[in-house]
């Protein structure tokens, strides 16, 4: 059996609802229902523009308890999160649990609304820096539930997580709520992780510093799902969307690792005409996609898209004709937010649209291969990008665990070794994403293939690939190790892990 599906998941636990513990990654598919959403109707003639962020909690009628969401296409240049709990914290108001799409070190003033009891819970799907670190000694009332990007529109959706207001960075937005995200100062591209909280959100605030006549052109969220607008001096610093490496590696053993993947994808027989691809924004997942880009070019294959997080790399493939179409959720770079303003064939998507296992299709289920990170891989192939070595929160799904699930080749690209440590272990210290949804892992010293994929293995090493066991890597990288990955001591949980499908993976205990 998988040891996703095996592990211990507490029957109960305080500050969360009915635990139901991971059973299989399909096994909750089938008929849902939507919960019905609330909105207040507007009256002609009555202007929806206030003049502060206060004005507008007092005119949504938030009260202690409520739950406010925001969205992260500012990433580490966003300041609406912050400027609207400050607000919250002047208007006297405690008990809040606040669900941003994803939380990044520029969210450090969280960190006193936690002590102070004004934000007691938090719902994400990623989270990194010092709230991160500060919930993972254990000072949020409430464990925080981790989501993926597809499961959090899920639960929004269901109702599961209800948003009594969900306050939005519009770049630019128009007098009656009319938002885009490709003009003003603070451009980012695409707003898809804002656009399930407007729809199912009892009230929705837009706080804009780019105020422009009424209509806005184009629209990416319109007026009928805005209740208030608020004009402020600036939302955020769009240069903090790029935070990480968005670019190739050049580090040797990285591009080693990157070109062998590609490698798989050409033996999978997958990278055909109308191949669909995803990588993330690392310096290897990166280096694949630059190798992909030769190999396609090399063979005339013009694939039919690419999605998710986009990045300059992936519009430069679109531009050179490698894909037909990019299905954006989030931009990476100004790059990718230049060229979602221009090119018609590079579309917004929500997050739902992108990830939602609960819906009439995800564009993760369209997915041809999926590159993925590790922060460590154990021999069940199941993957932790939750956790570092310390047990520390560092990061959470975002897609990782959707885009797993969907695409035909989930790939983990990885070094054996970081920092000391084995990154290839008996078992990991959280469970991020489960082990039958991942099919290789390619490291320096070799692959390994899932042994659900024996037709893939064999594809493989008739290519020439060195296909290794997964115990075999795991040896290699332990007796490189030169730390020991701690372990905790306290049994107090901090965070609960959700798969999808809401049901509950795994459970990370104070650091």
């Amino acid at each position: 059996m998988n040891k996703a599906a095996s592990r211990l998941i507490p029957t109960r636990i305080d500050g969360y609802g009915p635990i139901r513990p991971f059973t299989g990654a399909f096994d909750n598919l089938g008929v849902v229902k939507t919960s019905p959403t609330r909105m207040c109707s507007a009256v002609p003639g009555r202007s929806k523009l206030l003049s502060s962020v206060e004005a507008a909690i007092q005119a949504c009628g938030l009260r202690d308890g409520g739950t406010i969401s925001f969205h992260h296409h500012l990433r580490n240049g966003d300041y609406v999160l912050s400027m609207v709990l400050a607000a919250i914290a002047r208007l006297g108001l405690k008990d809040i649990t606040i669900a941003p799409s994803s939380v990044f070190p520029i969210h450090a003033p969280l960190v006193d609304h936690i002590r102070t009891g004004v934000v007691t819970g938090i719902s994400t799907a990623y989270m990194v820096g010092e709230v991160a670190r500060t919930i993972s000694r254990g000072m949020l009332a409430k464990p925080v539930i981790m989501q993926t990007h597809g499961g959090r529109a899920r639960a929004i959706q269901a109702g599961e997580l209800h948003i009594d207001v969900a306050f939005i960075g519009a770049p630019t937005a128009d007098v009656y709520g009319n938002i885009n995200g490709v003009d003003g100062p603070s451009a980012c591209g695409s707003l898809g992780y804002a656009a399930v909280d407007v729809q199912y959100a009892d009230w929705v605030v837009a706080i804009t510093d780019n105020l422009v006549r009424y209509p806005a052109c184009p629209i990416d969220i319109t007026q009928d799902h805005v209740d208030f607008i608020i004009p402020v001096d600036s939302i955020g610093d769009r240069d903090g969307i790029v935070s990480g490496t968005t670019r190739p590696t050049s580090d040797p053993t990285g591009l080693q690792i990157a070109n062998t993947a590609a490698q798989v994808i050409a033996a999978s027989g997958l990278l055909r005409e109308g191949f669909s691809f995803q990588t993330g924004a690392g310096g290897v997942s990166l280096a694949v996609a630059a190798a992909l880009k030769d190999v396609m070019l090399q063979h005339k294959i013009q694939g039919s898209f690419a999605s998710g997080g986009i990045t300059g790399l992936i519009v430069d493939m679109l531009h050179a004709g490698l894909f037909r179409t990019l299905f954006d959720v989030q931009c990476f770079d100004l790059h990718a937010v230049e060229s979602f303003r221009r090119d018609d064939a590079h579309l917004g998507m929500s997050a739902s649209m992108y990830a939602n296992p609960h819906n009439r299709g995800a564009v993760v289920n369209q997915l041809d291969a999926m590159i993925l990170g590790a922060t460590e891989i154990d021999l069940d192939f199941n993957v932790n990008v939750t956790t570092g070595t310390d047990g520390v929160i560092m990061g959470g799904s975002g897609g990782h665990a959707d885009a797993a699930a969907g695409a035909k080749l989930a790939l983990v690209t990885s070094r054996l070794n970081a920092g000391g440590y084995a990154k290839v272990v008996d078992q990991v210290g959280t469970i991020t994403t489960p082990g039958e949804t991942i099919d290789v892992l390619v490291t320096e010293a070799g692959v390994a293939v899932n042994p659900q994929r024996n037709e893939l293995r064999d594809r493989l090493i008739d290519a020439g690939i060195d296909v290794r066991e997964m115990e075999e890597l795991k040896t290699l990288a332990s007796r490189s190790a030169i730390r020991p990955r701690r372990a905790g001591t306290s049994d107090r949980p901090v965070a609960v892990v959700e798969y999808r499908d809401g049901t509950v993976s795994d459970v990370v205990t104070a650091a």
